[in-house]
């Protein structure tokens, strides 16, 4: 089946890898895998570890963070010559919060082709079972927060103001500085994924006042990769907000997409903007279930 489709020489195949377990690796994928002409990769050491579990071997390129507008020429180049090149990155999908932006803007700005090859991602396996896909106004995916904690702090309050829900990643040796800052959001919910696909693979929900201790209360839970869920703000209807401006809400709703009526509703009446799009929600959600 995977080679029923036309892969064009001289373009680049993002490949997304295992975030764990090794037999998440796509079909397609290994079938790319094996018929590009050389694979650049994050860590050379890593990926030629990861070739060998699937009795792969390839050429391969070191790319990454540290080198990668160099390195990108170095691919450029290649798929000039007719080469077809893959990139991986460490596990998961390239790109997102690994090297590979970069190398792919290269490759655009040249008038060549990058193409996808869709597979493991930490972000949509937590969704998926944090029963609630951020269909309430939608998700933000923000990565990893600042190692710095003015900054760090200063994101948190961002988040906080957002009712929308917010996808964050983070290393074990920061995760505990990241907890207390979350705390800040009170009784808001937070999904925990920890290694996930991994053998020690965890899955909580706590709120988020409650995750520093939640990490306190095993040893094994500062280790892993995370990545966290902050969902959606409960929608709440701000106390001073008026009648009027609610029956003013309720008209551009009628008529309206919610941010376009939030965002009307507030130069209107002044009402606060992140109070009036709960009250939207809250409305919205209202009408669906009557």
């Amino acid at each position: 089946m995977a080679g029923q489709q036309h892969y064009p020489q001289g373009a680049l195949y993002m490949v997304a890898t295992p975030i764990g377990n090794l037999a998440d690796i796509g079909l397609r994928a290994l079938h790319v895998l094996d018929l590009v002409d050389c694979i650049a990769c994050e860590d050379t050491r890593h990926t030629a570890a990861l070739l060998q579990s699937y009795g792969l071997h390839k050429p391969l390129l070191a790319l990454h963070e540290h080198n990668e507008a160099e390195a990108a020429q170095t691919v450029v180049q290649r798929l000039r010559e007719g080469q077809r090149v893959a990139y991986v990155s460490d596990a998961g999908t390239p790109g997102v919060s690994d090297p590979g932006a970069r190398l792919c803007a290269a490759v655009h700005a040249a008038g060549l082709r990058a193409l996808p090859l869709p597979g493991a991602s930490s972000i949509t396996a937590l969704l998926s079972v944090a029963g609630t896909g951020g269909h309430d106004g939608g998700f933000v995916f923000t990565g990893f927060l600042s190692p710095k904690t003015t900054e760090r702090q200063r994101e948190v309050q961002a988040i906080a103001a957002d009712p929308r829900a917010c996808v964050l990643l983070e290393a074990p040796h920061r995760i505990e500085a990241l907890a207390r800052d979350l705390a800040a959001l009170g009784e808001r919910p937070l999904t925990i994924g920890r290694e996930l696909t991994k053998q020690f693979e965890e899955v909580a929900q706590v709120a988020a006042r409650d995750f520093p201790a939640w990490l306190q209360a095993g040893a094994h839970r500062t280790r892993g990769e995370f990545v966290l869920l902050v969902h959606p703000a409960t929608a709440a209807i701000d106390d001073n907000m008026d009648e009027a401006t609610l029956r003013t809400l309720d008209l551009l709703l009628a008529e309206l997409p919610v941010k376009t009526a939030v965002k009307l509703c507030a130069e209107i009446s002044g009402a606060p903007r992140n109070a009036l799009y709960q009250a939207a929600l809250a409305r919205r959600k209202g009408a669906q279930e009557d």
